[in-house]
């Protein structure tokens, strides 16, 4: 089975509550992280939300006093949003065609998104949307591998959708499961494009958990693209053997899963992008 990146993102369509139901929030230290290194507050701010999927990062900017507008290409993940977020506003497109107006946004926003766009239309398409002095902020979440039952569950994972696996037909791997922002390739920041982002990201790590059910945890699991486009019984046949290796671990019946937030956020001033913070990583 050939897949694409368009295939995988569409993926979601298809089980958009399960997606909007088990997959992790953002802690709150993250939202605070992006107005640190954007150097404004969300409150009073225009903000679009690019793959916004079911609104899960989309939510708490409106909480923080933002005006926002989702953008989404999916038809599955639109309709969900709408279901759950009747008062959020919400346009389809996507990165590479964003259907809205220049320099009219505060913040331009991508949760879990910005790898499925195509660099060369995505980043010209941000600097003509954001106003001078704007952000574009681009963050993924992760499970931290530095723990040993995660890292153990990475690896089969891995070990599952590779050559020899039975999951080794979806082509172009896991995805983001079963892997770090760092380890997984795809997932890049713009490069060598002459736009001036080469250098103009600052970054931050923000470390967080959640305390969860064993099935919400395997839940999460299978709403990942991989898992979306093996197909339920080969999905069934990963979760029922990871369910008798996590049981013992949790007798409880309940995962803490600990997460690995990792943001970028560069600054437009004038045309050209600058980080904040002199341009120096954040830890």
């Amino acid at each position: 089975m050939t897949t694409t990146p368009r295939s995988r993102a569409r993926s979601f369509d298809s089980a958009a509550a399960l997606y909007g139901q088990h997959r992790p929030g953002y802690p709150e230290a993250l939202y605070d992280a992006v107005e640190e290194l954007a150097g404004r507050r969300f409150a009073g701010a225009r903000v679009a939300d690019v793959g916004a999927g079911t609104g899960i990062g989309t939510a708490p900017m409106r909480a923080r006093g933002a005006e926002v507008v989702a953008v989404e290409p999916g038809d599955g993940m639109a309709a969900e949003f709408r279901r759950t977020r009747p008062g959020i506003p919400i346009v389809r497109g996507d990165g590479d065609r964003l259907p809205l107006a220049g320099a009219a946004f505060d913040f331009l926003t991508y949760a879990q998104a910005w790898h499925w766009t195509d660099p060369a239309r995505s980043v010209p398409e941000a600097r003509r949307v954001l106003k001078p002095g704007g952000a574009l902020a681009i963050w993924w979440n992760d499970l931290d591998e530095s723990a040993d039952w995660v890292a153990g569950q990475a690896e089969r994972i891995r070990a599952f959708f590779g050559a020899g696996g039975p999951g080794g037909a979806i082509a172009g791997g896991s995805g983001a499961v079963g892997g770090s922002a760092q380890a997984l390739g795809y997932r890049t920041l713009p490069r060598g494009l002459g736009s001036g982002l080469d250098s103009g990201f600052a970054t931050r790590s923000v470390p967080w958990s959640r305390r969860i059910p064993l099935e919400a945890h395997l839940a999460n699991l299978a709403s990942h693209s991989a898992f979306l486009l093996l197909g339920e019984a080969g999905t069934r046949e990963f979760l029922d053997a990871e369910r008798e290796r996590l049981d013992p671990l949790f007798p409880d019946g309940t995962v803490e899963e600990p997460y690995v937030v990792t943001l970028s956020v560069a600054v437009i001033r004038d045309g050209a992008v600058a980080a904040l913070a002199d341009g120096a990583p954040g830890t």
